[in-house]
């Protein structure tokens, strides 16, 4: 059984292209550890607000029931990838990007 989750990201306004660029070259190592930890149909959209170019990303993903998510912050690729990204986001001390669960309210099959 899978679980669809879905959660939101804050990017730094004029960083919308350099995000998409280094997610179009994203490392196959750090696909490698998603696959491994279960993580599967992985998207995530930019709400742009105003003219700052800044916005909310919105990811979204399954996983299953199984999943290992949980370990992948303390795993070092995950750890160089905050590290690469937090320029363009809003981070954590520890460089983890600020993500914030978002409830499911409605889905149609």
């Amino acid at each position: 059984m899978t679980e669809k989750i879905a959660f939101r990201m804050f990017l730094n306004p004029g960083c919308a292209d350099e995000y998409r660029r280094r997610h179009d070259a994203i490392w196959p190592e750090l696909v490698a550890l998603l696959h491994g930890a279960g993580i599967r149909d992985y998207s995530i959209f930019l709400h742009e607000e105003g003219e700052s170019g800044g916005g909310v990303l919105f990811a979204v993903l399954r996983r299953p029931a199984e999943h290992t998510m949980d370990a992948l912050p303390a795993h070092p690729v995950m750890q160089r990838w905050w590290q690469h990204m937090k320029d363009l986001m809003r981070t954590h001390p520890d460089g983890a990007p600020v993500a914030e669960p978002l409830p499911g309210l409605f889905h149609l099959d």
